[in-house]
């Protein structure tokens, strides 16, 4: 397998359970990050597909590698000669919160050809993204109980 040429990992906690949690986020109608739109075929299961569509692009097909419930899921977006690769981990914490992970690497063969698209994208984007989806399932949760939560702050390593 190919050295990694690029990665990011970025964690944040939500008031959620692990299983609220791993529930919300499987379901892809949840996936709210406009303009893009999302799609999967099949269940959200090793092996199923799906498809990123944004404005004025060519659509993005990518493939749920692993699954690992309620812990665990790598999707892979396959690009020309190189793959962008999204791993999540859900753990749970001793309060009865969640610590959501999402690890972002870019490996292959021509990698270098989209390292300064992936440096220039994910450092500013992928922190708010994780921090609307943590507090998105909070919010989820809270409504289930009847209160409000919140997600709490992330942290990043590159």
């Amino acid at each position: 397998m190919p050295s990694i040429a690029w990665e990011m990992t970025y964690s944040v906690e939500t008031d959620a359970s692990p299983a609220v949690a791993w529930n919300y986020w499987t379901n892809i109608a949840n996936w709210e990050d406009p303009p893009a739109e999302f799609e999967l075929d099949g269940p959200f299961a090793s092996g199923s597909r799906g498809t990123t569509r944004l404005p004025g692009q060519e659509p993005l097909h990518w493939l749920i590698r692993e699954v690992s419930p309620p812990q665990a899921a790598t999707i892979t977006l396959e690009l020309q000669g190189a793959a962008l690769s999204f791993q999540w981990r859900f753990e749970g914490l001793p309060d009865g919160r969640t610590r959501i992970t999402q690890r972002v690497a870019l490996q292959g063969e021509n990698a270098g050809a989209y390292i300064s698209q992936v440096e220039s994208t994910f450092p500013s984007t992928l922190p708010g993204g994780m921090n609307k989806i943590a507090a998105a399932i909070a919010n989820s949760e809270a409504s289930r109980k009847g209160s409000e939560a919140k997600g709490s702050p992330g942290h990043y390593t590159r």
